[in-house]
């Protein structure tokens, strides 16, 4: 074939075109299987977080099959109907007395999604803890809210009133009344950041009310 020829060089760049997104295809089809675990991990991960079970820095067991270990001793999943249709729900039970539920959670921070996990005390008021990470936002400003700084402020804050009513958990610029259990601190120069998570904690917490209402021991009249 004559290489001068414009039909060799389309010839030529069609067959490499051809090539790459065989190969791009075969690389995507090979990883996607690692990805989906490597994402399973990590939500796993959070889950124990929210309910202070971590990483023994002792553990000499590869950290993903520790992870599912920890997983599967602890916690369990189910889906319930609530405010907002089928919603996943997580059941942890770190004793025969001590019983948790951890929540979900998922917003649009600064630069992009914010996501969490919530774990309450068996009155479905009572936060546990959390845990919270994010795509893109500021380090330094609202990365912060992945680090025990910002998260730790949530465990013993309550998402209801005395009188039963929903108020969720405020974060306050400026500093939150640390006597007040339906406050924490916002993070200094993320402001829109915390105020996504916020948003985020009191529009999904919100969506289990029907649950709670049916299994809380506190009343959840308006």
């Amino acid at each position: 074939m004559d290489t001068n020829k414009n039909s060799y060089t389309i010839i030529y760049a069609t067959v490499m075109v051809i090539v790459v997104a065989v190969v791009l295809a075969l690389a995507a089809s090979l990883l996607k299987e690692r990805q989906q675990r490597n994402v399973e991990i990590e939500t796993k991960q959070m889950i124990l977080k929210s309910v202070k079970l971590g990483l023994d820095a002792n553990a000499q067991k590869d950290k993903a099959v520790y992870i599912e270990d920890l997983y599967s001793k602890y916690v369990t999943d189910t889906t319930i109907m609530g405010n907002g249709g089928e919603l996943k729900l997580y059941i942890v039970r770190l004793d025969s007395s001590k019983k948790l539920y951890v929540i979900p959670l998922r917003g649009v921070g600064l630069w992009g999604p914010v996501w969490g996990y919530i774990s309450l005390e068996s009155d479905f008021n009572t936060i546990y803890g959390a845990t919270f990470d994010h795509k893109s936002e500021t380090p330094g400003l609202g990365a912060e809210i992945a680090t025990a700084n910002f998260y730790n402020q949530f465990s013993g804050k309550q998402i209801f009133d005395p009188s039963g009513k929903f108020v969720s958990v405020m974060v306050v610029k400026g500093g939150a009344d640390a006597s007040n259990k339906h406050q924490v601190d916002a993070i200094s120069g993320g402001t829109i950041t915390s105020k996504a998570v916020e948003e985020m904690l009191y529009k999904n917490i919100n969506e289990y009310r029907d649950f709670f209402s049916a299994n809380a021991i506190i009343n959840l009249e308006n």
